[in-house]
């Protein structure tokens, strides 16, 4: 297998839940060495989430890392994370600021040992400000940047997107900071702190909403479906399901009425411009979906796709399974696991052509299996002093 893009950067974990280890996997997914720290025991509390009997989500979350156990709360447990990071390169971390001065590992201690450690710090409100010191998980990210209160129907509360997407997020933007830090220190020589907040990991993706209220006054609410003002651009109804339909360009709207057989909507005073589609999106959208319940999923599909016109179908797990663009990408991976036998997941994003991005290793099948390799490999310690530090329960 060919190696990745960061094949030779060494990364520790100290993350649980997804923020940090979100990042670390995308450092690993592009080659990184990855070891992470869990709590000896049970280790991360994410191994025990999931949906259905077997919790597999860890699976995708632990891919390419390996796994060493340390009570970070124990002296000794510090001073075995300090060695691992004496020839690290990247640490991530999502405890509440303050947590690792504590400990002992601040970055004042670990950079004096280690100048070219890069520290990417994750956590709810960033280590600085009135709010840093407040617990704060993605949720509440997702609420302070903007996120949660335009996710929804309009006349309900708001919503959630259904997955922990200000969490992906802070995981995304570290991993970018951490790439950045590397490229600094090419030049520098030295690391640096990659401070990363959820809050404000959320806000980067909110497009125009503060600056619409700044200069216009203009409040974004919750609009359901739609995209306000934009149509047609709608989930549509069909026989036997649902179908996304884009459409909202001059030229894309013609093509769309010539395929519903009625194409004198092009030149119809309420739709044959963008703003006068935005002004009557509630009654075209009412008129597009009576056409689209006469058809199924493949009858809308084919002629849309005959017509050039951006649409797709609503996809659940089990259709992603059964695509062929999906199998021809290879967007989704295979791994052969020891206990469930192959399974499917995300596989590595973005593609790249010389270095390409790759699932190296499954998820540690549990905390500490590693830390034979690991702690005698890299620190030296032999089989005793790792049974007395079993026995002591630092491990």
């Amino acid at each position: 297998m060919a190696a990745g893009a960061l094949e030779g950067i060494r990364v520790i974990e100290m993350g649980q839940l997804i923020a940090g280890p979100f990042c670390a996997q995308l450092l690993g997914d592009m080659g990184a060495d990855v070891v992470k720290i869990e709590p000896p025991g049970a280790g991360d509390p994410l191994r025990q989430w999931g949906n259905g009997p077997e919790k597999v989500w860890f699976e995708v979350l632990g891919r390419n890392k390996r796994s060493v156990t340390a009570d970070l709360r124990l002296p000794a447990g510090q001073q075995l994370a300090r060695r691992l990071l004496e020839s690290a390169d990247i640490l991530v971390e999502n405890f509440k600021p303050g947590t690792i001065e504590r400990w002992g590992l601040g970055p004042e201690v670990l950079q004096q040992a280690n100048p070219r450690l890069i520290i990417v710090r994750i956590s709810g409100y960033g280590q600085s400000g009135p709010y840093a010191a407040r617990a704060g998980f993605g949720g509440i990210g997702e609420a302070m940047g903007g996120w949660r209160a335009i996710v929804g129907e309009a006349d309900r509360p708001p919503a959630r997107m259904g997955v922990s997407i200000g969490d992906s997020l802070a995981g995304s933007y570290g991993c970018m900071g951490a790439l950045a830090a590397l490229h600094a220190r090419q030049h520098s020589g030295r690391g640096q702190v990659v401070d990363t907040a959820l809050y404000e990991s959320v806000l980067q993706v909110m497009e125009s909403l503060v600056v619409d209220y700044d200069v216009n006054g203009f409040v974004r609410g919750r609009s359901g479906s739609i995209l306000p003002g934009i149509a047609p651009s709608n989930v549509y109804p069909c026989r036997d399901g649902e179908y996304m339909i884009g459409a909202n360009g001059d030229a894309l709207f013609a093509r769309l009425a010539e395929v519903m057989g009625q194409p004198q909507l092009a030149g119809d005073e309420r739709y044959r411009s963008h703003t006068a589609r935005g002004a009557h999106q509630l009654e075209l959208d009412e008129r597009i979906a009576a056409w689209t319940r006469t058809l199924s999923v493949d009858e809308l599909e084919e002629r849309m796709v005959a017509a050039s016109i951006p649409a797709g179908r609503i996809y659940r797990a089990a259709d992603m399974l059964a695509d062929p663009h999906f199998a021809a990408r290879q967007a989704l991976a295979t791994v052969e696991h020891p206990r469930h036998g192959p399974i499917h997941m995300q596989n590595c994003v973005p593609k790249l052509s010389e270095t390409p991005s790759a699932i190296r290793r499954l998820a540690p099948a549990a905390p500490g299996v590693d830390n034979a390799e690991i702690y005698g490999g890299r620190l030296g310690l032999d089989a005793a002093e790792l049974a007395r530090l079993r026995q002591s329960g630092v491990i």
